[in-house]
């Protein structure tokens, strides 16, 4: 695993923050908010957007996103056609569906729960 360093503003001092490992099913969610946000994009567009928007924690490779993309494509929840990229090379483009929006409204509101339940959890008093 590679670790990232970042500057804490409190202390004044360099950090090191690890990447963080991506929870079992969220993978799912987070391939169809960022269709749902950004049309269709190529594997290599979806995975460059994850690290970007974590703020290069997460690292997402082939191993795990391609299967991803075919699980969520067999499920109906997207759809891939075949492009030309901006530097010229055939790649899948994913877009997605209206199953997969109403899955991705679905999942966002279970997740928002869960996040809440693990909120009280974690700042309860021991």
């Amino acid at each position: 695993m590679t670790s990232t360093t970042g500057m804490s503003s409190e202390e004044g001092e360099v950090k090191k923050t690890t990447p963080i490992s991506i929870l079992q099913g969220t993978l799912d969610l987070m391939i169809l908010r960022t269709l749902a946000t950004l049309g269709p994009r190529h594997a290599y567009a979806i995975a460059t957007r994850l690290e970007q928007v974590s703020e290069e924690l997460l690292k997402v490779n082939q191993g795990t996103l391609y299967p991803a993309l075919v699980r969520l494509e067999q499920n109906g929840w997207i759809k891939g056609t075949w492009g030309t990229t901006e530097s010229n090379r055939e790649a899948k483009y994913y877009a997605i569906t209206k199953a997969g929006l109403r899955t991705l409204e679905e999942e966002t509101q279970r997740w928002r729960q869960m996040a809440g339940v693990m909120d009280k959890l974690l700042t309860e008093d021991a």
